[in-house]
């Protein structure tokens, strides 16, 4: 379905320009949009967000596995369960689903990213931890959610997570000409059947699946964090968002960083510090194996190379995480090794 434009502007309700966004690695398109005077959104600019599938999730569900539709778009289901628990998202001023639009508040073009790279470091601690305690808070008041939630009824099962391990496989090995022996592709799908079982076996929370500094955007005064792109939100492990946060494929950060960033949600959740650090490193190795596998895919199959350059970085995050699990566990010793006779470069 391609966009249309007159539909947009009687949804506005008033005459528009429209400028296109840059997009991200999904098929939603996002387009900047200057209202005339007397518009009834009672803005005088907004973000129109255009989904050509409507409300199919794009990663919920394993690629070919049947999926339901919700009678709401899961964008908009969730930014209201988020709204109601506290959580700072983008004002919706007008939708309409058949025609595939949104018309939501303009933000800016801050994202945490984009701000970060002109702030310093005094910045980057404040808002980095701000994130974690909005995370934290998040969670705890999305604990008790309904049982006909549209999170409550997704979940990362041992079927899925095996399933993006397996996507690394097949996009960040096999289509980069790094196919397994037999004896070492039999290794990594033991490895990784076991790997998925221990992450499913975690008590789940509410995850949002891609909380990271492309998806927080900064607003001033006052200084506040606003989350974007939670449709694919689902239950899953409690450090899963944190890892995507800490261990962000276009951010780099020290140790001393990531285990301060710990610490404060370690306290903000009550939960005791070492076994939250065991669980951040094996959902590292899981999380992030998928990214790499992912950025090839959106290369290969959406035809998006803006990706390709975080393909290393991620790998080494994995590889970061893999020492320091590699002393009292052979799985990630194995799967280490693997990596470094495979992708020897990467794993330096």
């Amino acid at each position: 379905m391609e966009p249309d434009f007159g539909r947009l502007e009687a949804l506005a309700g008033a005459a528009i320009q429209v400028t296109e966004m840059p997009g991200g690695a999904s098929t939603r398109r996002y387009f900047r949009v200057t209202l005339a005077a007397g518009a009834k959104v009672g803005a005088r600019t907004a973000v129109a967000m255009f989904v050509p599938e409507g409300g199919k999730a794009e990663e919920i569900a394993k690629e070919g596995a049947a999926k339901t539709g919700p009678t709401r778009w899961p964008f908009l289901e969730v930014r209201d369960l988020l709204a109601a628990s506290g959580v700072d998202v983008p004002a919706l001023y007008a939708e309409d689903p058949s025609s595939g639009w949104l018309l939501l508040e303009d933000l800016g073009d801050d994202t945490l990213a984009n701000f970060l790279a002109r702030a310093g470091d005094a910045a980057r601690e404040r808002l980095y931890r701000r994130a974690v305690l909005d995370l934290a808070r998040a969670q705890k008041s999305l604990g008790d959610l309904p049982r006909d939630s549209i999170v409550k009824t997704r979940a990362f099962d041992a079927d899925l997570l095996r399933w993006e391990i397996d996507h690394f496989r097949e996009w960040g090995l096999e289509a980069r000409g790094h196919a397994l022996s037999a004896e070492d592709r039999a290794a990594f799908d033991a490895i990784a059947d076991r790997l998925a079982r221990r992450i499913a076996d975690w008590p789940r929370g509410f995850v949002h699946r891609d909380y990271q500094s492309r998806n927080l955007m900064v607003r001033r005064d006052p200084e506040n964090l606003c989350w974007l792109d939670f449709q694919d939100a689902l239950m899953g492990p409690r450090v899963y968002d944190l890892v995507a946060l800490l261990n962000d494929s276009y951010q780099t950060f020290d140790r001393a960083f990531v285990e301060a960033r710990l610490a404060e949600y370690a306290d903000a959740t009550h939960a005791p510090l070492e076994p939250l650090a065991l669980e951040f490193d094996y959902v590292t190795v899981q999380r992030k194996l998928k990214d790499a596998g992912r950025f090839v895919f959106i290369d290969r199959v959406k035809k998006n190379d803006s990706f390709l350059r975080f393909v290393v970085p991620t790998v080494r995050k994995v590889g970061e995480a893999l020492t320091r699990l590699e002393a009292h566990d052979a799985d990630m010793k194995a799967l280490k090794n693997m990596l470094k006779r495979n992708l020897p470069d990467e794993m330096r």
